[in-house]
């Protein structure tokens, strides 16, 4: 199986420089541009059979503007959406880290933020879908999941077995993608956030 790992394209809180997480923007113009980029480049070289993305915004906008060239449709499943940071939602940067500075040290994994998860329970749910999704398309050629930076983070140390300690962080830019070959016995990292179609 090709696993195509997709991130979203500019959303209209990178505008603004507000904590995203699960504040719900729409794509910003830029965004669309970069979302129709990506699509034209994939159809050349992927042939994607299945679409799975994340419900939030960014990523269902980003998701069907690919799917406009496929025609092969988008599943979305909630756990694939980004970290729930609970209040810092929505809330200026700025201001955030002046209210709610990180702790000493970070925050533990097991401590959610409030009205939020931890980063355990971040790690658990993208672990869920991954495995939900990797046992109903095993017989797929080719798959790609739309999503954000931390839950492809996430999925990308699950790929590669390292445990939530591990100190491996994979960014991804605006609608960049990894290019993963999976089967049970190897699995080869062919692109790491490819954004040659920008």
């Amino acid at each position: 199986m090709k696993l195509l790992l997709i991130r979203h394209g500019q959303s209209e809180a990178d505008l603004l420089n507000v904590y995203e997480g699960r504040a719900d923007f729409s794509l910003s113009r830029l965004g669309r541009e970069q979302a129709t980029k990506l699509a034209q480049f994939l159809i050349t070289r992927y042939d994607v059979e299945q679409i799975i993305a994340s419900p939030l915004k960014r990523a269902a906008q980003t998701s069907e503007i690919i799917n406009s060239v496929y025609n092969c449709g988008v599943i979305f499943k909630e756990k694939l959406m980004e970290f729930n940071n609970g209040i810092l939602a929505g809330m200026d940067r700025e201001q955030a880290n002046e209210i709610y500075p990180l702790p000493r040290g970070g925050r533990p994994l097991t401590k959610a933020i409030m009205h939020g998860e931890s980063a355990l329970e971040f790690r658990q749910r993208v672990e869920f879908a991954y495995h939900e999704i990797m046992d109903t398309y095993k017989e797929a050629a080719c798959i790609a999941i739309v999503a954000h930076g931390g839950t492809i983070n996430h999925l990308l140390n699950i790929l590669l077995r390292n445990d939530i300690t591990s100190p491996f962080i994979f960014t991804t830019g605006d609608t960049g993608y990894h290019e993963i070959d999976y089967n049970h016995e190897k699995i080869i990292v062919r692109l790491l956030n490819n954004q040659r179609h920008l």
